[in-house]
C-alpha cells in the first residue's frame, strides 16, 4: 500500500508541475481514514469507543459543470468488528463511481457537496478475481452515497474531508446470513490535485472561459476578469492611458480636459479656459496668432515682435507705448516712438541734412555761420557772406578780375617749350595772392597755340604749358582741387593765323575764375 501511494504522489506531482487552477477538468486525490461496520452483529457507525480499521483511497474526478462532477474512488484496507455477540474481519478493495453535486461554483474557496453512485467491493487481500472467486469474494454497492467538503489550498491543491456510505447487496460477510445486509462507512481526509491544461489565448493567467477580455496583449497586467487594469476607472486601460492616475476620456487617451476644448490638461497651457490647438489650449480673442495670456493687447490684432500689439506708423514701437503715433514710415525712432533728432534742433534725422550739427528748420537742420542764407554744408565760403550764384562766396572784386586778365596776358614760355619765362613768375605770384584772398574760387587755366606745326603737337604743347602754370601755383600753396588745366592747341584762335601779329595773339593763356 505504501509503495502504491508513493507512486501516485510522484505521478500527481509530475502531472501538476505545469498545471493551473481554473478550467482543469481532471482531479486526482489521495485519502486516508478509518472504516466502520454496521450489520447483523452490531452498528459501529460514528462510535468512537470501538476499534476501527485503517483505510486508504485514491480518487479520480472529471469536471462536468459548475456544480457537477463524476468521481471514481477506490478504497483499500480492512474492515470488521469484535463483539461478544460475534466477530469478523476482512481485507477489501472497493471501486465506486459517483455523481457529485457541489453546492457552490467551482471558484468557491470552501465548497460542500453530496454524491450518489455505486460499484463493487472485493473481499480479497490479494485481489484475485478468478472464476471461482468472483461469486465468493465480490459484493455490489447498491447504492453508495455520502458527502463532504473541499477547501482550496492554492491553484492546484485542495484539502478534502468525505463520508462514504456503502450498502452491500450481500448479508454474508459478517457470517450471519439472516438479518439486514451489511453496510460500511469510510471516514477519509486527504489532498486532491487539479490537473489538465486550460485555454488561455492571451497568456494572462485567466482562462478563456472566464476572461472578459480574451485578446489582451501579452505582458499587460490584468484584473480577476482578465481585463487590463484601469486604476482611474475611466474606461481606458492603464497600458493605453496616458494619464493612468487621473480619470479622463477615451478621445484623449485617458487624460482629463477640464475646459472641454479637446486638448488634454497636461498639454493645455490654459487648462481652465477653452482655447485652440494652435494656441496649445489657450484663447486668442483678436486672432493675431498670439495667445491672450501672452498678448499685451488681447483685444486688438498685433504682431509677435510687439507681443500682440499693433504699430500703426510701422516704427517698431507699439501704439500703446508710442508718443508719436503718426511718425512717417521708415523713420528711425527712439524707445517712445518719436523720430530721432541727434542735434536737438527740432528737425528729425530723416529730414535733417545736418543731423549732427544744430541748424534751422528753414535750412533743413543745417547751420549757417556767416548768415548768408546758404547752409555751411553747401557754402564754399562758410565763414564769409556770399551769394547763391557764387555758392556762398563773395563776388570777386572788379579790379581783381581785371588784374587776373592782365596777368594771363603776361604769361609767356620759352619758344616751343612749356618752360615759364622768368618775367612770368612775378605775375603768377600776384595771381597766387588774389586766389588766396578768394579761397572758395576755382581757376581754369586754358592754353592755346597758333597754327604752326602739327595739330597733335600743338595740343600737347598747350596742355603742358597749362600744367606748368598749375604746378607753379600748387607749389605756392593753392589746392590742386581748385585748379583745372586744359590745352586746346590751335582749335580756338582769336586772331588771323596768316599774320605774325595774329599768330602772336593766338599764342596765349586764359585764366577764368568760377565757384
Amino acid at each position: 500500500m505504501k509503495k502504491i501511494l508513493l507512486i501516485i504522489i510522484c505521478i500527481v506531482s509530475g502531472l501538476t508541475a505545469n498545471a493551473q487552477t481554473e478550467d482543469r477538468k481532471w482531479n486526482i486525490g489521495i485519502h486516508a481514514g478509518v472504516s466502520q461496520y454496521s450489520g447483523d452483529i452490531a452498528n459501529d457507525f460514528y462510535k468512537t469507543d470501538k476499534y476501527n480499521y485503517g483505510v486508504g483511497a485514491i480518487s479520480i474526478s472529471r469536471y462536468l459543470g459548475e456544480h457537477f462532477a463524476l468521481d471514481f474512488i477506490t478504497h483499500k484496507g480492512r474492515i470488521g468488528i469484535e463483539r461478544p455477540t460475534g466477530f469478523f474481519r476482512s481485507s477489501f478493495t472497493s471501486g465506486l463511481l459517483n455523481l457529485r453535486y457541489n453546492f457552490f461554483r467551482s471558484s468557491a474557496d470552501v465548497n460542500p457537496y453530496l454524491f450518489v453512485g455505486g460499484g463493487g467491493i472485493l473481499f480479497d487481500k490479494n485481489i484475485d478475481l478468478g472464476k471461482d472467486n468472483i461469486a465468493k469474494k465480490l459484493d455490489f454497492a447498491s447504492p453508495s452515497f455520502g458527502g463532504g467538503f473541499n477547501v482550496k489550498l492554492g491553484t492546484i491543491v485542495t484539502f478534502n474531508i468525505q463520508e462514504t456510505f456503502i450498502y452491500s447487496n450481500s448479508d454474508t460477510r459478517d457470517g450471519i446470513k439472516v438479518g439486514k445486509n451489511d453496510a460500511y462507512l469510510f471516514h477519509t481526509a486527504g489532498l486532491s490535485f487539479n490537473i489538465g491544461k486550460k485555454k488561455d489565448a492571451d497568456k494572462d493567467g485567466i482562462s478563456d472561459r472566464l476572461d472578459k477580455c480574451p485578446n489582451t496583449p501579452a505582458g499587460i497586467a490584468v484584473d480577476k476578469k482578465g481585463c487590463p487594469l484601469d486604476k482611474d476607472g475611466d474606461g481606458v486601460a492603464d497600458y493605453l492611458d496616458t494619464c493612468p492616475d487621473i480619470a479622463g476620456t477615451k478621445a484623449l487617451n485617458g487624460c482629463p480636459d477640464k475646459d472641454g476644448d479637446g486638448i488634454a490638461d497636461k498639454d493645455d497651457r490654459c487648462p481652465d479656459i477653452a482655447g485652440t490647438l494652435a494656441m496649445k489650449g489657450c484663447p486668442d480673442t483678436d486672432k493675431d496668432g498670439i495667445a491672450d495670456m501672452d498678448d499685451r493687447c488681447p483685444d486688438v490684432a498685433g504682431s509677435l515682435a510687439l507681443k500682440g500689439c499693433p504699430d500703426t506708423d510701422k516704427d517698431g514701437v507699439a501704439d500703446i507705448d508710442d508718443k508719436c503715433p503718426g511718425t512717417k514710415a521708415g523713420y528711425i525712432v527712439d524707445t517712445k516712438g518719436c523720430p530721432l533728432d541727434n542735434d536737438n534742433d527740432g528737425v528729425v534725422n530723416e529730414e535733417d541734412r545736418c543731423p549732427n550739427a544744430a541748424g534751422s528748420a528753414s535750412l533743413k537742420g543745417c547751420p549757417d555761420k556767416d548768415g548768408d542764407g546758404i547752409p555751411d554744408i553747401d557754402d564754399r565760403c562758410p565763414k564769409v557772406k556770399g551769394t547763391f550764384a557764387n555758392k556762398g562766396c563773395p563776388e570777386i572784386a572788379k579790379e581783381d578780375v581785371v588784374r587776373i586778365t592782365k596777368i594771363a596776358a603776361k604769361i609767356f614760355f620759352e619758344n616751343n617749350s612749356d618752360k615759364l619765362k622768368v618775367a612770368s613768375l612775378n605775375e603768377l605770384d600776384e595771381l597766387y595772392k588774389i586766389l588766396n584772398r578768394y579761397d572758395g574760387a576755382n581757376l581754369t587755366i586754358e592754353g592755346h597755340t597758333d597754327n604752326v606745326g602739327k595739330s597733335d603737337a600743338n595740343i600737347i604743347l598747350s596742355q603742358k604749358r597749362t600744367e606748368s602754370v598749375k604746378t607753379y601755383l600748387i607749389n605756392k600753396g593753392i589746392s590742386a582741387s581748385r585748379l583745372t588745366a586744359t590745352g586746346f592747341g590751335k582749335t580756338k584762335p582769336i586772331a588771323d593765323n596768316k599774320t605774325s601779329l595774329g599768330r602772336a595773339k593766338n599764342r596765349r593763356v586764359e585764366l577764368k575764375t568760377s565757384y
